[in-house]
This record gives C-alpha cells, structure tokens and sequence, in this order.
C-alpha cells in the first residue's frame, strides 16, 4: 500500500516536472520522421498479465517484427534521435504514465516479451508476483546490455542462456529484500549510472 502511494504520488510529481523534455523530445522525433512519438511494446505484467508499456520510439516502424533484440546503438533500426534517447534512457521516460495507472511501479524487476517469458523455469516466474518496475538491479548491474550483445555472434542466444537467467537471478534477490527503502537506493543508483 505504501509503496503505491510512493508510485502515485512521484508519478504525478514526474508528469509534471517532465512536460516540458516530452515536448522537446517529441518534437525532435517528429523532426526526424512522420512516424508515431510513442511505441508500444505488449510486455508481461504481475500475475503473467499482458499490459502495454510506453516508450518514445527510437526505432523505424516495423523493427520489433525483425528481432527483439537490440545490438548496441549501431543497430541500424535505430534513428538519429533515437541513439542520444538510448543512451541516457530517455526512451524510457514515458513508463512514467504506466506507473500512474498502476501496470509498473517505479522499481522492480523489468518486464519482458511473452517470447521471453515462456522460457522461464517455475522458480524464475516469481518475478511476475510483484509489479514490474522501470529500473531493477539488474538495470543497473547491466546498463551496458546493448553493447555486451553487440559483440556476440549470435546476440538472442547470449541473451537467453546468459543474460537473462542473470537478470532474473537479481529480480529474485530483490523480490526476497525489497522494501521502500530499498526502492528508494536502487533509483538513486539508477540516476547516479545514467550520469555516468
């Protein structure tokens, strides 16, 4: 309960303190093409539910049908606004809205496409009893995720045997610790990774 009246109440704060870089990022993207501002991508949610989560689009449309994973910023999916966007996560800036209507909260364990989620063992889908969240330790430890697949030959399998029975690993470490306070550090360290 606590920790919703956090999420809602930063979120509304967030909103409104954000206005003014959406305006500018949306008109950066428009400058670069016709296409939509936003996307959205169907992820899974608590309790294995399917929800869409907002993101400024940094891809050219049709990119998610070819692959799923992105391979560094010289991924040629991605347009110009895109690679500053990525970098310094402000693509993600518009899950703020999916933390307000109560699909994300501010912190917990990133939510992955279906594809993703079939793969999981019984104890790894324990990630999905908590709501997932826009930063996670996992985030932090693998900012650089992007760049680690860039440089495997095969950048899907990496990510399915390696990567991402890691990352659940550290969504389950949070799950077991997690508390307000403990949410609290873990954004205060994803603000301190973006600035450097």
């Amino acid at each position: 309960m606590l920790k919703r009246i956090f999420d809602i109440s930063s979120s509304i704060i967030g909103i409104i303190l954000l206005i003014p870089f959406f305006i500018i990022i949306s008109i950066l993207i428009k400058l670069d093409s016709k296409e939509p501002i936003f996307y959205r991508q169907v992820r899974v949610g608590k309790n294995n539910k399917d929800f869409k989560l907002f993101k400024f689009r940094t891809m050219s449309l049709g990119s998610d049908k070819k692959s799923l994973i992105t391979i560094g910023n010289n991924d040629p999916r991605i347009t110009k606004p895109g690679v500053f966007l990525r970098k310094y996560k402000l693509d993600e800036l518009p899950q703020i809205f999916n933390v307000f209507i109560g699909d994300m909260s501010f912190v917990g364990p990133r939510p992955e496409v279906r594809k993703y989620v079939k793969l999981y063992t019984t104890n790894q889908l324990r990630v999905l009893s908590v709501k997932p969240g826009i930063t996670d330790l996992a985030s932090i430890k693998y900012s650089n995720e992007n760049e680690l697949l860039k440089n495997q030959k095969n950048p899907e399998k990496y990510y399915v045997e390696i990567l991402m029975p890691k990352k659940l690993k550290l969504n389950i470490d949070y799950i077991e610790k997690r508390n307000l306070f403990f949410d609290i550090k873990l954004i205060v360290l994803t603000f301190k990774k973006i600035l450097s």
